[in-house]
């Protein structure tokens, strides 16, 4: 039974990497999107892909402009009437030891990934409770679960995520509104091309292990199937996503290997 089709799924970060590709595969089952991100011609672009959607509205935004949430929800809600699930995939990595990272770059990455996440999503959320019913999704990390060189903010914006979804979740258990965490692995996208460094400025390159991770397409099929299930949380990669195990019933040698690996 397909319990996607003719669902309106709002998606940040649409415009690339896994929201693009999510935004694809919800199209490919019958579901009505909006597609949000700062790039209106590179949504223009996915939304030419979005084949089977029997509807696909586009909404510019930046998720860092906070106090501009309250005005975008009203806005999508005034164009479809309600929205069924909310996916927060706008996002931005880095790569760069913390004593090489300014703090306005810690600072940066924190309100986009973690305070833009929550703007938006407290923004719906007086939606959800009314009709009693929708869907948070949060593309989280691996790194949302543990710690690596190189991430350190990243890290710490993706595990303010779990604190706050398993706190609104619990919020919400006897309500319609369901709490859905994802954590990616590598996923073949250009996350580490933009990824930010010590200075703010991109990397520009493609990590090597990024560059053999799992295909985006393939990521979106199964984290569109646990989406429809309702999951709580769900770990989609390759091996990496064994450290995830690792740190909860070994922390001490997760601690070991960590310092180890070649986390790029």
């Amino acid at each position: 039974m397909n319990n996607i089709k003719n669902k309106w799924v709002w998606i940040t970060g649409a415009s690339s990497g896994l929201g693009e590709a999510m935004a694809v595969e919800f199209a490919r089952q019958g579901a009505r999107l909006v597609l949000s991100s700062r790039r209106k011609e590179e949504l223009e672009r996915v939304k030419d892909k979005c084949v089977g959607s029997p509807e696909v509205i586009i909404e510019t935004m930046d998720v860092i402009e906070h106090d501009e949430m309250p005005k975008k929800v009203e806005r999508v809600l005034g164009l479809t009437g309600h929205v069924d699930i909310l996916i927060n995939s706008a996002g931005i990595s880095q790569r760069s030891l913390v004593k090489d990272t300014d703090f306005e770059v810690d600072k940066r990455i924190i309100d986009i990934n973690f305070l833009g996440t929550v703007a938006i999503s407290k923004a719906i959320l007086p939606h959800f409770i009314e009709r009693n019913s929708g869907q948070f999704v949060a593309i989280s990390s691996v790194t949302g679960k543990l710690g690596t060189p190189l991430r350190s903010s990243y890290a710490a914006s993706k595990h303010a995520l779990h604190g706050f979804f398993d706190s609104l979740r619990a919020e919400m258990h006897d309500t319609g509104i369901d709490v859905t965490l994802i954590c990616p692995g590598y996923i073949k996208t250009n996350i580490s091309i933009n990824a930010v460094t010590g200075d703010g400025s991109p990397q520009n390159k493609m990590d090597e292990k990024q560059a053999k991770g799992m295909l985006p397409d393939t990521f979106a099929s199964k984290a569109v199937r646990g989406i429809a299930r309702k999951r709580r949380e769900m770990y989609i990669g390759g091996t990496e996503t064994l450290g995830i195990y690792i740190k909860r019933f070994f922390p001490g040698l997760l601690a070991k290997i960590i310092t180890r690996v070649n986390v790029t």
